[in-house]
């Protein structure tokens, strides 16, 4: 089978065993992520933090990325600009928050576009090594290696319960591979530089 369909087979199976989660279990599962937050690599005062706003079974980050706020992070959420592109937008309290499609909203084009320095990362699937599948579009890769190839090295954690992971992600030259994924049981390390 190649790479591209049997990445499309394992996003399908993997959200499929997210999606039967009770949505009780879930919520409690994402309160427990955010008392995580002493796990992730240390967030100074102003350090610029982009999480996102959960759709459909996702787990929720947005208790995490209070306990960075009150950390002293600023967050940031991804704004979809086109079919290719994502921006990351500063999220303020009390801010207006548009519809970005896909059932996920940012905030709108005058909120000021951060480059992160953490990125949580959301996946559809990942494996033992780090590898994930995301969603499909790509957006992920692109604006990693966008900010990469601006100098900017933001640290990666993928976001996803236990039940996403599969035995073995294929490998393609375009993926970016995660030094690091919380899930309800933790931070689990692929890389010694995290």
């Amino acid at each position: 089978m190649i790479p591209r369909e049997l990445k499309k087979r394992l996003r399908q199976e993997a959200l499929a065993r997210r999606d039967a989660l009770d949505p009780a279990w879930r919520i409690e599962a994402s309160l427990s992520m955010a008392e995580a937050a002493d796990a992730l690599p240390p967030v100074n005062a102003g350090m610029v933090v982009s999480g996102f706003w959960p759709m459909r079974s996702e787990v929720d980050v947005r208790p995490l990325m209070a306990a960075l706020r009150d950390r002293g992070a600023r967050l940031a959420l991804p704004a979809i600009l086109d079919r290719t592109t994502i921006v990351f937008r500063e999220l303020v309290r009390g801010a207006a928050l548009i519809d970005m499609g896909f059932g996920t909203a940012g905030p709108g084009p005058e909120a000021a576009a951060l480059d992160p320095d953490l990125i949580l990362v959301p996946l559809a699937a990942f494996d033992a090594r780090g590898h994930r599948i995301g969603y499909g579009a790509g957006y992920y890769d692109r604006a990693i290696a966008r900010l990469q190839a601006s100098g900017k090295n933001p640290v990666l954690v993928g976001i996803a319960f236990d039940c996403q992971e599969v035995g073995r992600v294929p490998d393609e030259p375009h993926d970016v591979i995660l030094p690091a994924i919380l899930t309800e049981s933790g931070l689990r390390r692929f890389s010694a530089c995290l």
